[in-house]
């Protein structure tokens, strides 16, 4: 599992797939939190925060992820060799694990530069630090825990199709449902029985619930249990091609 582990995260780094979908991901929130005026830009805002970053960043890892995930599968089973991938000497699952990590580092990687925001951020507070510390790294936590299942959505879909551009397509509308969907579904409901059963399926919920700082076990199980689904019907959507 280590060794195609290794394969796959180096297989993103030899080509510029890697590089493209960091760059992407910075360049795009650098542009709105810096250079694009409005309500959005740091310097226009007059206090230190990084609520723009935490806002624009599930919507720009709706797009991200999803370009990194939609040849995980798609690829192996167009150039034929997804017959040789699942002979090898390990179980499905940890075929599609090792996949899942890998994709998952590449997401994971892109965050890390982003701290040269907070640091910014940090330095420009006046006083010098005057900035929601506990918030910020709970909103750190959270998109961390969002990039979890949105790379067990991509590769879920990565395994459905041998078309990169269908299995793209896939992952982003599903990611939209799960974080942006279920609260507008909610708000046709008038029982309120249904309203909090699709608020608490939203993804949005439980991220903007960690950003505040405080980490609930619910949403910590809530992500987990998501991310386990996907790679679990991942698994099931595989072992299909025996039966």
């Amino acid at each position: 599992m280590f060794a195609l582990y290794k394969k796959e995260l180096s297989s993103f780094f030899s080509s510029l797939t890697g590089y493209v979908a960091i760059l992407v991901f910075l360049v795009a929130i650098g542009v709105f939190m810096w250079i694009v005026p409005g309500g959005n830009n740091v310097l226009d805002n007059g206090y230190a925060s990084l609520e723009t970053f935490f806002i624009l960043g599930p919507w720009v890892f709706m797009f991200l992820i999803p370009a990194v995930t939609m040849r995980l599968f798609s690829d192996e089973k167009k150039s034929g060799t997804i017959e040789l991938l699942m002979t090898r000497p390990i179980s499905d699952l940890a075929v599609v694990l090792a996949k899942y990590f890998g994709a998952l580092t590449i997401a994971l990687i892109s965050i890390i530069p982003t701290f040269i925001f907070f640091i910014s951020i940090y330095k420009l507070g006046n006083p010098t630090g005057n900035i929601d510390i506990g918030g910020t790294w709970g909103s750190y936590i959270g998109l961390v825990f969002l990039a979890i299942v949105y790379v067990s959505v991509g590769v879920f879909c990565s395994s459905l199709t041998d078309n990169q551009i269908i299995s793209f397509m896939l992952a982003l509308v599903i990611t939209f449902v799960l974080y942006f969907g279920m609260d507008a579904f909610s708000s046709m409901f008038s029982l309120q029985k249904g309203e909090y059963f699709l608020q608490g399926l939203s993804i949005s919920r439980h991220y903007q619930s960690m950003s505040r700082g405080v980490i609930d076990t619910r949403d910590v199980i809530y992500f987990l249990g998501v991310a386990s689904i996907f790679i679990l019907l991942t698994k099931f959507k595989l072992q299909s091609r025996k039966w």
